[in-house]
């Protein structure tokens, strides 16, 4: 089908023209142009049609909703990949000992939340325990620096019992 000569020159006029309309409406909520951006997200909204829309029930969850808990081999990963790190710097040294107690923390969550039951991490639970009670609640670098052995011999030992119960973390 051939487009007459006089309809291709008004579609050429007019596609650039609704480009510079469609541009300047954007334009309109910007700070800059006056328009507050909530305002231009509301006329955006408005000419959308209802059809377009996805049901936000399908997407977004509850408000209630929380997430699953993490896996214990998600946790334990974590834990292993501080194995080869250590204490070089100070400032190094503060964010490994900080990480192996937020990741031997994330452990403990995990074992506890997992469907097995807490039961079946008696040891690493209670290892985890006994290093945050020897700890305390004094996560500062000193104190992490004075139980450097506990907390470095705690994640070393729960590596250790994890490699021998495979089929917890694979």
């Amino acid at each position: 089908m051939r487009i007459p000569r006089p309809l291709r020159a008004a579609a050429l006029v007019a596609l650039p023209a609704a480009l510079l309309v469609a541009c300047s409406s954007a334009d309109s909520g910007s700070p800059k142009a006056g328009g507050s951006p909530a305002a231009a997200r509301a006329g955006v909204e408005a000419e959308q049609p209802a059809a377009a829309a996805a049901p936000e029930e399908a997407t977004t969850p509850a408000a209630g909703d929380t997430p699953p808990p993490e896996k214990v081999r998600d946790a334990f990963a974590g834990l292993q990949a501080t194995l080869q790190d250590g204490c070089t710097t100070e400032e190094q040294c503060a964010y490994f000992l900080g990480r192996v107690y937020d990741e031997l923390e994330r452990l403990d969550r995990a074992m506890k939340a997992d469907p097995k039951g807490p039961g079946h991490f008696p040891e690493p639970i209670e290892w985890i325990s006994g290093l945050r009670g020897t700890i305390g609640p004094d996560r500062s670098y000193p104190n992490l620096k004075a139980h450097e052995g506990e907390l470095v011999g705690t994640r070393d030992r729960i590596n250790t019992w994890m490699q021998d119960h495979p089929d917890d973390y694979r």
